[in-house]
């Protein structure tokens, strides 16, 4: 390809970086040069809790004067808004995709995942060997650590994602206990694991900004967790996928712990008390599973392609489907174990609230899917109505009603992600292609804007340390910048066409009116979802009228600077992903439908044949053609003892499956089970 031709195909590339670099360069340094040296003395951003009582504001705010952007700074936001561009081409559907698809071509890296997971964790370890007064060390290695993970994941859009596991490693681990190191993404992961590699870097930079203790804490704690959430998202081996969600605690944890704000120690406390809980149940439910296969194959394993074919007694099968179940709804979370979510996130430093928000309650949503339903199909299907309705009454309507009444624009955030994750939840109980592809998408929308207006409200709590409604109004006038920024992401948060928010509320809502699952309730269930998004626009658009507009009362707020450099580096990838994801959705669609269609037809055969296999008393062994076999690519070898557990196995009832395979058979059978 000649230079004329590279200037022909990616001059949309050059103009954004272009436009993004030739910003005003201003006067003066920014705030985040505003003090040279790395001063530990400084506390963190939420040192002062909620209080607003502080009087030097005024000075403050000249210490954040603004100030027009360095050339550093000018280059990194036209490098971003260049490469955003240049995903948007990259990520286009093309023939290309399909030729490589169509001859297997797909060139993937078997320990790609390996390396995405074990790079955080070894610099996790090397930073504890690091001297702790080279701040300025610990910060770049930690980001450079982050920004490679993201610049690695990036390989994985490589390989069309068509149904089955993709990248899959598979090694022995305990053998004698049938546990293995078994990680693998599918179009449903893919999207969650880019989530939290590109989270992971903005969180950090933007947690530099304001925390100026305890360094090194920091960034071992920020690189552990980026390590033990790739893993939950990747694991396919249920004791592996316990040993990351347990994980995950600890360093957020101890963010909140030692950076939080007034009563960080209750909420940290909050936290791990109501995830303990829920794992606990999690644990005796596995282990229940494990060893109802152990009887019935003669061989423990922990696999989830292998604990898949389990068909528990009925009474046993509803218990341990609630035990998982419970375990992800705390986490999500869905009322009435949502509780902890608002103490955590009001007191939780700024980046601590973005990595919350934006990836570590998507784990519980995921997980629900996968293996709530992936493992108790039966249960999932018979309750699915009555599910939706508390995603509604109290996700949708209680979040949002809560939300309008917060006084605090960090709390109210915090009960607005309940709302949200509300239509999430309603997506999955649904059970349509279009609400499991809505509520994925949703999943990365909600980390998309719910980070970016974390990221908002600790910019002006950096300033003013309070995050009263009450004691703002008019900022528009004196912060343009930020007034825009907050109105762009609100308008996302309300799912105004145009921007992230919208497609994956309208896919929730259509798969919700059209749900079989739902029945006679689904004209019901889709009149609250709808009513949830009037809600959502009520309390965030009165919580804008109130901060940016209205007359400039507060003499404290006449002199507040607008956004820095720093800050505006941390939004910019956000921002330009609300606009990505909202003009470009068959992006992120087109590599998700394979496997959410082959999640959905799995399904519905095989909650039926669950249904049909329980009894009261026996757990059974589903026969292998009921799985597609691009889903039991990767599962245990049979162990001597299965073919005798699955003797008794009806022989009317496997003559009428027959012993048709693959994807299209298995959509058949959906058909037919629908029938």
């Amino acid at each position: 390809m000649s230079a004329l031709d590279l200037v022909t195909h990616y001059w949309p590339a050059l103009a954004a970086g272009v436009v993004g670099a030739i910003l005003p360069p201003g006067d003066g340094q920014g705030a985040d040069d505003a003090h040279p040296g790395d001063d530990d003395h400084h506390g963190s951003d939420d040192h002062h809790g909620g209080d607003d009582h502080h009087g030097g504001d005024d000075a403050h705010g000249e210490a954040h004067a603004a100030a027009g952007y360095s050339p550093w700074q000018r280059v990194g936001l036209g490098l971003i808004a260049a490469l955003t561009v240049l995903g948007v081409q990259w990520l286009w559907p093309s023939d290309v995709s399909a030729a490589a698809e169509a001859t297997g071509a797909t060139g993937e890296w078997s320990s790609l995942l390996n390396v995405l997971i074990g790079l955080p964790f070894v610099g996790a370890a090397a930073v504890l060997f690091m001297p702790r007064q080279l701040l300025s060390v610990l910060r770049g290695f930690t980001l450079a650590v982050l920004g490679a993970g993201f610049l690695a994941s990036l390989w994985l859009l490589s390989v069309p994602m068509t149904a089955g596991w993709h990248f899959q490693s598979i090694k022995e681990w305990i053998p004698s206990l049938g546990i293995r190191w078994h990680v693998a993404i599918d179009g449903i992961s893919l999207w969650l694991v880019l989530l939290t590699t590109f989270i992971a870097p903005i969180a950090a930079y933007a947690s530099f900004g304001s925390i100026k203790n305890r360094i090194k804490e920091l960034c071992f704690c920020l690189l552990f967790l980026q390590g033990a959430m790739l893993g939950a998202f990747v694991a396919l081996d249920l004791f592996l996928f316990f040993v990351f969600w347990e994980l995950m605690l600890v360093p957020m944890f101890v963010m909140i712990g030692i950076w939080g704000g007034v009563e960080k120690i209750k909420a940290a406390i909050k936290l791990f008390v109501y995830t303990m809980a829920g794992s606990m149940l999690m644990l005796a439910g596995i282990v229940y599973l494990v060893w109802a296969n152990q009887k019935l194959t003669g061989a423990y394993s922990f696999d989830y392609l292998a604990l898949s074919r389990v068909v528990l007694p009925r009474g046993a099968q509803m218990l341990c489907f609630w035990a998982f179940s419970i375990a992800f709804f705390i986490k999500v979370p869905m009322w009435p174990v949502h509780t902890w979510l608002p103490d955590a996130h009001v007191q939780a430093p700024t980046g601590g609230s973005v990595i919350l928000a934006a990836v570590m309650l998507k784990i519980g949503t995921y997980a629900y899917l996968r293996f709530s339903m992936g493992l108790f199909p039966g249960p999932a299907s018979s309750l699915s109505a009555n599910l939706a309705g508390i995603a509604i009454l109290g996700g949708v309507i209680y979040g949002a009603l809560v939300a309008w009444k917060q006084s605090d624009v960090k709390r109210l955030v915090a009960y607005s992600s309940v709302a949200h994750l509300g239509y999430v939840m309603l997506g999955l109980f649904g059970v349509t292609p279009s609400g499991i592809q809505g509520a994925v998408l949703q999943m990365v929308n909600h980390g998309v804007s719910t980070g970016a207006l974390f990221l908002l409200v600790g910019v002006i709590y950096d300033r003013r340390h309070t995050r009263q409604v009450s004691e703002f109004g008019g900022l528009a006038k004196v912060m343009p910048v930020y007034a825009t920024l907050f109105l762009i992401v609100t308008f996302a948060s309300i799912g105004v066409p145009g921007t992230n928010g919208f497609i994956g509320e309208f896919m929730i809502i259509m798969g919700t009116y059209v749900s079989e699952r739902l029945g006679t309730f689904s004209g019901i269930h889709t009149i609250g979802a709808a009513a949830g998004v009037i809600l959502a626009a009520i309390y965030m658009l009165s919580v804008v009228q109130k901060m940016f507009f209205g007359p400039l009362t507060n003499p404290k707020n006449k002199h507040l600077p607008d956004v820095t450099p720093r800050e505006a580096l941390a939004l910019a990838p956000l921002i330009l992903m609300v606009f990505v994801i909202g003009l470009f959705p068959a992006i992120f669609l087109d590599r998700m439908k394979e496997s959410v269609l082959s999640t959905y037809n799995q399904f519905k055969v095989v909650s039926g044949q669950a249904i049909l296999f329980a009894d009261d008393r026996n757990a059974k062994l589903l026969p292998e053609d009921t799985f597609s076999p691009a889903f039991l690519k990767g599962a245990p070898a049979p162990r001597s003892g299965e073919g005798a557990a699955g003797a008794g196995e009806d022989e009317q009832a496997r003559r009428d499956r027959g012993a048709r395979r693959g994807d299209g058979a298995l959509a058949a059978r959906a058909e037919e089970a629908a029938r």
